[in-house]
């Protein structure tokens, strides 16, 4: 039987570790950047749209999300139904008007506890306007973003 010389040893072990986890890093870059990168907690505790960064991601519901502080990735990690945009990426008076838009994340709106964005500026403005009724009919047509991220 042949031993291994180190070299030999080495790169075997490159090989493997490389197979082990190639396939998470590979999976992470495929997901879709949640909310074009800004950090979800932010709205609830700065009340300012804040830009993530990319060493504080955490993927969830098939999205990475990025935190401006390790804080923020922890809170939303123990709860990311509260922080979590409630239609992904979508504009959520769009929705309720049957549509897809890509939201804006500068556009955007906490209403009971619950964070909606929006495609431009006059969209919470709008939401507002019948907010029981244009929350309903977004939640009645949430199928429409479900059925374009499958």
């Amino acid at each position: 039987m042949h031993n291994p010389s180190r070299r030999e040893a080495t790169r075997l072990i490159l090989v493997v570790a490389v197979g082990l986890f190639a396939p998470t890093f590979l999976a992470a870059d495929t997901l879709p950047l949640a909310i074009r990168g800004y950090d979800p907690v932010a709205y609830f505790t700065t009340r300012t749209p804040t830009p993530g960064l990319p060493e504080i991601e955490l993927e969830w519901d098939e999205h990475r999300y990025r935190f401006s502080r390790p804080e923020h990735r922890e809170l939303f990690k123990a709860d990311p139904v509260r922080y979590a945009p409630q239609f992904a990426n979508f504009c959520a008076m769009a929705l309720a008007k049957g549509q897809i838009v890509e939201a804006d994340p500068k556009a955007w709106l906490i209403s009971d506890g619950k964070l909606y964005i929006f495609g431009g500026p006059d969209g919470p403005r709008l939401f507002q306007q019948s907010l029981a009724e244009n929350v309903a009919k977004a939640n009645q047509n949430r199928m429409l973003v479900e059925n374009l991220q499958r």
